[in-house]
């Protein structure tokens, strides 16, 4: 708060007074008081105002500097009416309360949102436990009659568990800091249990799978690593378009951490979509092109990456293939300087 700013929210006041002092002073003139008179009975008042004006100047700035310094420092900026005291003036009392007051009314309407964002989260895991029940006996059935066609009914079930799966992960991304046990992990086994999901597809189309992973041991959740790793590959499943179709995944080891790769000779990726690939939602030309892309996918790997302290990257040419990198830190220490 400025001195000037504050002088012209009183500028009417001054033009008041400067009027009653020159209306006094001709009064003083026409009652012939003596001219020293009039000097020291304005010069009193002047000094009374002009004091009053320095008083509250100096009692609104603080405060109102205090407030807008705290307004700066939170990260929450809605959070000001917890932080601040209650003045000891009208308009700051007024603005104070009328703080308290929208303060009081957001957060009441927060936690209406909240209420109704868990009851729906809550109600889609019942849905997707309650699903997985048909789908597990469609599978048995499945297994059970092994014809060309229950075979490919067979492939689509799995494709639809895929999708399940997919929304009960996106459902809880959000809360993965509650939802995960970080420990030792055999990268070699986590990639041996997400290649046998998929090894019906790798053989009906069939996939040449190129593996070169050394026992490595990394630190992460198993749950949500395995769930990246699905959607990687589910993903350079989809793409692959040569009559020799590739997938190579490997993994090697640097100072402080495990570089795994993962890499398709399919479709490839346009360079002008390369940069939103992890965007929510973001399809690209390909998911126009063959309409097999939800957008999700990568979408909830990168945020998972994130929020796991890993790091994910993606590489592509056109008509050549793509290359996913998923680096692991070879300790917990990620986790204490996050």
């Amino acid at each position: 708060m400025h001195f000037l700013d504050f002088i012209r929210t009183k500028l009417w006041t001054l033009l008041i007074y400067i009027g009653l002092m020159l209306f006094t002073s001709l009064f003083f003139v026409v009652m012939h008081l003596p001219l020293y008179s009039i000097i020291f009975f304005n010069l009193i008042f002047l000094v009374a105002y002009t004091t009053l004006l320095l008083h509250e100047f100096s009692k609104k700035s603080s405060y109102y500097n205090n407030v807008l310094d705290e307004l700066e420092l939170l990260d929450q900026k809605y959070l000001l009416s917890e932080v601040i005291s209650e003045p000891d003036f009208l308009e700051g009392r007024l603005l104070y309360t009328i703080l308290k007051s929208t303060n009081k009314s957001m957060n009441d309407r927060i936690d209406y949102y909240q209420k109704l964002q868990s009851e729906y989260e809550e109600y889609i895991e019942l849905w997707i436990h309650e699903i997985k029940t048909p789908i597990a006996s469609a599978k048995l059935i499945a297994q059970n009659h092994r014809t060309p066609e229950i075979r490919s009914m067979d492939e689509e079930i799995d494709k639809i568990n895929n999708f399940i799966e997919q929304v009960l992960f996106y459902s809880r991304s959000h809360l993965t800091e509650k939802d995960y046990i970080i420990k030792a992990l055999s990268l070699k086994k986590i990639i041996n249990t997400v290649i046998k999901k998929y090894s019906k597809t790798f053989i009906s189309l069939p996939i040449t799978l190129e593996l070169n992973i050394p026992d490595y041991t990394i630190y992460s959740d198993s749950k949500w690593v395995e769930f990246m790793l699905s959607q990687i590959i589910s993903n350079a499943v989809k793409y692959l378009d040569k009559p020799h179709k590739i997938i190579s995944i490997s993994a090697i080891e640097k100072e402080n951490s495990i570089h795994l790769t993962i890499q398709d000779n399919g479709v490839g990726i346009p360079e002008s979509d390369l940069r939103r690939v992890f965007d929510k939602g973001f399809t690209g030309e390909n998911g126009r092109k063959y309409g097999k892309s939800t957008g999700i996918g990568l979408y909830l790997c990168h945020t998972l990456a994130n929020k796991l302290g890993l790091s994910l990257s993606l590489t592509s040419t056109l008509s050549q293939g793509t290359t996913v990198t998923l680096i692991f830190p070879k300790s917990k220490m990620h986790l204490l300087e996050s």
